[in-house]
């Protein structure tokens, strides 16, 4: 086999039969060898390649910085929602409508959930009835209150019928005499017969008032309920869970959809109480979301003041780019520092010029004479969502190819012949 990135001959890697003959089959079986172990680093996992004197355009040569990072220890959490809801019945009764189901997506103030509403709409009417008796006692109890007011009707003849001489023979003879004559209560107090009278047509009209408001306050609770059998989208976004169907029947308090705005997603985890020394809010954390092995940065969003008593952790969640697949319920991974251990420089390098073969991470290092070596190497942890420190394989201050050459990756890809 020949050298990675060079052809024997320039045939398209075919040893020619004029060349087997004139160096003898002895001479060719220890050429081959010769070229065989070439292609091993003395017995180490590294492999290189010399072919490939300039790099292939577009090829971005970077050099390998230092991080000062501390261990970080990875946790297990779940992608939430950053706004999720669970609508619930109100008000008893039958599931007359549902506006869609999983995966739909609605606006704000849309109905969602409608339950029967039938009883409802007859209690109001009644109410409604109720309300107008108690307006139409307030205007009878107002106008005998202006006409005592008016023309007081106290004591007088004329509320016993009869003819319009006895009427003005009491009022100009009988009244005045028992009022100027006749002492306490034989004779009694015309001012006080009038006042009395006014009270008595003022508590009617205050007690049809009240039963005006009383009616008044029915209809109100009851459109309450109305508004309580209709379930509207709090904010925009889709319905996750629908857990009843037309025709069922529910009671207070029984979930009915479960709605969330998926614009924003979060990790929600449970961090040991040890660890939180190495968290502040806003902080940019490594995060491994388990769809399609995507790493990103997550960004400290909230700490919540106490801790679980029971398993001694606090949970923590973290913001999600926008960019970043997957939903509520999926598993992520969160690399958390961990303070208590001691910290180190390592060589950090961009997570694109790591080339797998298989399990081995390789990158392409640009020698110094111009040539490109391809080198196996040991990664560590994310120190953010796109570089990764290496543990051994590389120095501090070497130079690599942030993009592995096209030409270049091909040979690698080659089998050993």
């Amino acid at each position: 086999m020949a050298s990675l990135g060079q052809q024997p001959d320039g045939q398209s890697g075919r040893i020619t039969r004029s060349r087997l003959n004139s160096q003898g089959p002895g001479k060719y079986l220890a050429t081959c060898l010769s070229s065989a172990m070439l292609t091993l680093s003395l017995g180490t996992l590294s492999q290189s390649a010399l072919a490939q004197n300039t790099a292939a355009a577009g090829s971005q040569i970077v050099t390998v910085e230092a991080s000062r990072t501390a261990s970080a220890v990875t946790l297990g959490g779940t992608v939430v929602a950053f706004k999720e809801v669970t609508l619930t019945a109100q008000i008893p009764g039958r599931v007359e409508f549902i506006a869609g189901t999983e995966g739909d997506a609605f606006k704000a103030d849309e109905i969602l959930v409608a339950i029967d509403d039938d009883d409802l709409l007859a209690k109001r009417r009644s109410a409604v009835a109720q309300y107008n008796n108690a307006h139409a006692s307030i205007s009878n109890a107002r106008v005998q209150y202006d006409r005592e007011l008016v023309s007081p009707q106290s004591r007088s003849i004329s509320r016993s019928g009869g003819m319009g001489m006895p009427n003005m023979f009491d009022q100009m003879f009988t009244q005045p005499f028992s009022q100027s004559m006749m002492p306490g209560n034989y004779g009694g107090d015309r001012y006080m017969d009038r006042q009395a009278d006014l009270y008595g047509y003022g508590t009617q009209l205050t007690q049809a008032q009240n039963q005006q408001l009383q009616a008044k306050s029915a209809i109100e609770e009851i459109d309450a309920k109305l508004r309580d059998a209709r379930s509207f989208a709090p904010f925009d976004g889709v319905i996750i869970k629908k857990m009843v169907e037309e025709g069922d029947t529910v009671q207070p308090g029984q979930p009915l959809i479960e709605f969330a705005d998926l614009t924003y997603l979060q990790v929600e985890v449970d961090v040991p109480i040890r660890l939180m020394s190495g968290l502040k809010k806003g902080m940019l954390i490594p995060v491994k979301i388990d769809v399609g092995n995507i790493r990103a940065d997550a960004r400290v969003a909230q700490i919540f003041p106490s801790a679980d008593a029971v398993r001694h952790t606090v949970k923590v969640k973290f913001d999600l780019p926008l960019d970043v697949p997957g939903g509520p319920g999926m598993y992520a991974e969160i690399m958390v520092p961990d303070n208590s251990e001691q910290t180190g420089e390592v060589p950090v390098i961009p997570d694109s010029a790591v080339l797998w073969r298989g399990s081995l991470p390789a990158v392409y290092v640009a020698a110094a004479d111009g040539k490109t070596e391809l080198r196996l190497i040991r990664l560590g942890e994310y120190v953010s969502g796109d570089r990764v420190a290496v543990l051994s394989g590389l120095k501090v201050g070497e130079r690599i190819y942030a993009i592995p050459p096209t030409g270049a990756t091909s040979d690698w890809n080659k089998s050993p012949q």
